[in-house]
């Protein structure tokens, strides 16, 4: 299987902040529960953010190199059977390559950057 090049996650603003502040992501919530992190291909993070982050303001998405993740990024069967990668290590922010907010439409829908189709 191709490793996809670029994957992507979804956090709080303030769960961010206190990432670039340490320098690495270590997880939140599901993730640390997990002793993985959730990451999601370009074709599933809009079902991602519909299905666990609906409607919740003060997002950001968050773009990673897959390619500096090493082999702590395992692509395992999820969702209806789909392959999601997961890190299981922490995030290092020198894999990140862009974040950018997901605000809110006027129905509650994300707007994704115009970078993702």
């Amino acid at each position: 299987m191709s490793v996809t090049p670029v994957v992507y996650k979804i956090v709080t603003a303030a769960l961010w902040q206190e990432a670039r502040q340490s320098g690495v992501f270590r997880g939140e919530g599901i993730d640390l529960k997990d002793n993985f992190i959730h990451l999601s291909t370009e074709r599933q993070v809009r079902r991602t953010a519909a299905l666990f982050f609906s409607g919740q303001p003060g997002l950001l998405l968050v773009a990673i190199d897959s390619g500096k993740l090493s082999d702590k990024l395992i692509f395992e069967p999820s969702r209806d059977g789909d392959l999601f990668p997961h890190l299981y290590a922490e995030l290092p922010l020198s894999a990140v390559i862009w974040e950018k907010p997901l605000p809110l439409d006027d129905a509650g829908v994300h707007i994704f950057p115009e970078l993702l189709p």
